[in-house]
């Protein structure tokens, strides 16, 4: 006999359960860390709009890329902030498909600008010659677009099919966020083709971008090994350096979320701990990654910093 079971249009999110102090505690780290991480990704993106030095393909993928971060960190913590503060933390169906949708595009986008980047990478080292002719302004606007379409678009369909389930009492989700893992097991009837369609559609772009990024990376240390010089050797890979890291960093907690079967419900509280690393502490980090390891990013923001003391003193003298 089947179980009398309740359609819910809401879920109650478990969170991270402690004391109502260390909630508040909590509230006040994550709070820093969104801040920080907004502030951080919008001076990157103002240094490369209006710095002429930073006006090259790699600062512009590198600007898009953390415009990316600030919508993918900020489709999480607002709402995660928000429960801190709430003694009962719910979303209605409405909103957890829209942040299921928005994390996963944006998600999805990242990883097409980090295949992108790669490429970038591979013609400056592996083909330096052609480099300004392909990688020209044209050529970087269309793949940028191509990555925040792709990203947006690819999502659809899996969103779509999640869309027409029911689901059903108890309506706790043991996460703090929206994600496929803790929705399918409240379904009322499990069903295996969207779980497949879901599993299929981030498994091909994830493992698709994932490749096309070791293959570059496969040319460009080949290239540099085969260098002559020392100091080109050295040159080379202090600019990659910083993409490997950021590559490592991503595609090890992304494959580990999404390129498995999501039915391991034993499994959710570790997914809990590495969804908050790579959709909170990510975003804060990649940042530091670029601009402390890259020369030119920090001579800009020294210069930028330098032009507003000054014109601060010109102030200053003016009012006196």
């Amino acid at each position: 006999m089947e179980e009398n079971r309740t359609l819910v249009t809401e879920f109650v999110f478990l969170g991270f359960p402690t004391c109502p102090e260390l909630q508040i505690v909590l509230f006040l780290i994550f709070l820093i860390i969104y801040t920080l991480t907004l502030m951080e990704n919008f001076i990157i993106i103002c240094l490369v709009v209006f710095d002429h030095n930073l006006h090259k393909p790699m600062y512009f993928f590198i600007s898009n890329f953390s415009a990316v971060d600030i919508g993918f960190t900020s489709a999480v913590v607002p709402k995660l902030l928000s429960d801190f503060l709430m003694e009962k933390k719910t979303i209605s169906l409405t909103g957890c498909l829209t942040q299921l949708y928005l994390f996963f595009s944006l998600g999805a986008v990242e990883c097409v600008f980090l295949a992108i980047m790669s490429f970038d990478r591979y013609m400056a080292i592996c083909k330096p010659l052609h480099y300004t002719s392909v990688m020209n302004s044209r050529m970087c606007t269309i793949l940028a677009i191509f990555c925040w379409a792709t990203g947006f678009l690819w999502i659809v369909v899996p969103i779509t099919f999640i869309s027409q389930l029911t689901f059903c009492s108890p309506n706790v989700m043991n996460h703090f966020i929206c994600d496929t893992s803790p929705l399918f097991a409240l379904t009322c009837i499990r069903s295996s083709i969207t779980e497949l369609i879901c599993y299929t559609f981030t498994s091909i772009l994830i493992l698709s971008c994932f490749v096309l990024t070791i293959l570059s990376y496969i040319f460009i240390i080949n290239t540099i090994l085969n260098t002559p010089s020392t100091t080109g050797r050295q040159k080379a890979f202090s600019t990659c350096t910083s993409h490997l890291t950021v590559i490592s960093i991503f595609y090890g907690s992304v494959i580990f979320m999404y390129v498995r079967p999501a039915n391991a419900e034993a499994a959710l509280d570790m997914d809990k701990v590495i969804a908050l690393f790579y959709s909170v502490i990510t975003p804060l980090i990649n940042p530091l990654i670029y601009s402390l390891r890259n020369k030119d990013v920090t001579r800009a923001l020294k210069k930028a910093m330098g032009g507003n003391q000054a014109l601060g003193r010109r102030q200053i003298l003016l009012l006196i």
